[in-house]
């Protein structure tokens, strides 16, 4: 089972779904089951989409994108998301390049200490990450002065908390519909 709601498969599609599923599909040619589990309403399928590549695959970006995959895999650690963070987690390491670094980064987001490998600008984002995360609440304009203290401008600062927002919504949509990567090919990049 790759979610506890019904999803419909390619060859049961109609021309509504099927041009959303085409919509969504990978650069491998597949549709993740974080979109296919949208198929009984094709329009939410295709909102979903557009906030995903305008929040993270968007080529007017800032942020370094393994820093945005780092930032999306810390979000999905603190909520609990396996598969957000076996995808974006496996293309953030894709994407640092260096195993060594990367396994230092992980170690660092699983034990939820990212001081342990990040400083400056890169931390401050982890931090920001987790506050608005597990205190939305507590959010006050000091936490965006820190951003900029730390060298980013308001800019970089949207897409980070575009980033945030959108792992926080994908995550509860995801753990709330127990989507599963059975039959995925998990992450973005092609080994």
């Amino acid at each position: 089972m790759a979610a506890w709601i019904e999803m419909i498969g390619d060859a049961d599609a109609g021309p509504d779904l099927r041009e959303a599923l085409d919509r969504a599909r990978t650069p491998h040619g597949t549709v993740d089951n974080v979109m296919r589990v949208h198929s009984l309403r094709p329009n939410t399928m295709h909102g979903h989409v557009t906030l995903y590549r305008a929040a993270l695959h968007d080529d007017t970006n800032t942020i370094p994108t393994w820093l945005q995959e780092a930032v999306s895999s810390y979000v999905s650690v603190l909520n609990d998301c396996a598969y957000s963070y076996a995808n974006h987690w496996k293309n953030a390491a894709h994407l640092i390049g260096d195993a060594d670094r990367a396994g230092e980064i992980e170690t660092a987001l699983q034990a939820r200490k990212p001081e342990q490998a990040f400083e400056g600008a890169e931390l401050a984002l982890m931090r920001y990450a987790e506050k608005l995360t597990l205190s939305p609440g507590d959010m006050v304009e000091a936490d965006v002065a820190a951003l900029r203290d730390a060298g980013l401008d308001d800019g970089a600062i949207l897409e980070a908390n575009q980033i945030i927002c959108y792992f926080n919504y994908v995550n509860r949509s995801i753990n709330g519909l127990g989507v599963t990567t059975a039959g995925d090919i998990v992450g973005y990049y092609a080994d």
